[in-house]
């Protein structure tokens, strides 16, 4: 007889547990990469740091940008500036040498004062004792004899005018007429309207009396009035080449005649160069 058969048992695992360990899944491609990645970044964990990180709007890529370097002033203007404080307030007669000296323009410049103003809606004429000497053009609407003595700085206006003045042309600085002729100014208001030429009574330029209006704005009188929507009167006082008493003369005038308490700061500058802050004390 042989020798019986024997069956050796294990029983550390159970059957249904000897059936999933035959069946566990091998770690798919997807997942050794992300391991990979991951031990990787543990043996260098300075690599994500030192990576550059993109800018989070386009106002930090324009900084990272090499943008247009700031012009500098050429060597006149900075020695035309050399002796002038832009943080000091200079007296009247002080300030108006300044601004002949700082000019750099090659024709003669124009004073031209920029005041700040306590509000808006600031406006009026003043009669500068010393004009700049500029001839203002005037078109006048009234009766033919009222202008008296003819000259050649003043055109009489009339139908045909009106006609040329419809079809653009605008040979002239200045629009002044009787009542009467209101009515028919109207036609071109929307030429003159933004020409700043349409005649208005608040400036003198609608009047009675038309000899003594074109007289007095031939003799000086000009207007001044803050802008729409700022506190702030720019205004030509005179040429540059004319004696600085004469300009604070025409300053000082100005002043009085808008009322100093109205006044918050005067700047005065050439046409071109920079510009002088004035002391108001001195006034």
């Amino acid at each position: 007889m042989g020798r019986p058969k024997v069956t050796i048992i294990d029983d550390s695992l159970r059957p249904e547990d000897s059936g999933q360990a035959n069946k566990r899944e091998k770690p798919s491609s997807a997942v050794i990469a992300s391991e990979t990645k991951q031990s990787n970044q543990d043996e260098n964990p300075t690599q994500i740091a030192t990576e550059p990180k993109a800018p989070r709007n386009d106002k930090q890529k324009k900084a990272q940008m090499p943008g247009k370097q700031k012009k500098l002033r050429s060597k006149k203007y900075q020695e035309l500036i050399k002796d002038l404080d832009k943080s000091k307030s200079y007296p009247l007669n002080e300030a108006v040498e300044l601004v002949k000296k700082v000019s750099y323009s090659k024709n003669t410049g124009t004073l031209e004062a920029h005041i700040n103003t306590i509000q808006t809606g600031i406006r009026g004429l003043v009669s500068l004792p010393f004009a700049s000497g500029k001839k203002l053009t005037i078109l006048a609407f009234g009766p033919s004899d009222a202008l008296g003595v003819k000259s050649d700085d003043v055109i009489l206006g009339d139908e045909a005018k009106i006609e040329q003045i419809g079809k653009g042309k605008i040979d002239f600085d200045l629009v002044v007429t009787t009542p009467d002729w209101m009515p028919k100014l109207a036609k071109i208001a929307r030429i003159l309207g933004p020409r700043s030429l349409m005649p208005n009574p608040k400036n003198g330029t609608i009047t009675s009396d038309l000899k003594k209006s074109v007289e007095g704005f031939q003799a000086g009188k000009t207007e001044y009035k803050t802008e729409p929507k700022a506190p702030v009167i720019h205004i030509g006082l005179g040429k540059l080449s004319q004696p600085t008493e004469e300009l604070s003369a025409n300053i000082k005038i100005l002043l009085q005649t808008m009322g100093k308490t109205r006044v918050k700061k005067v700047m005065l500058a050439p046409t071109q160069g920079p510009s002088v802050k004035v002391d108001l004390t001195s006034i």
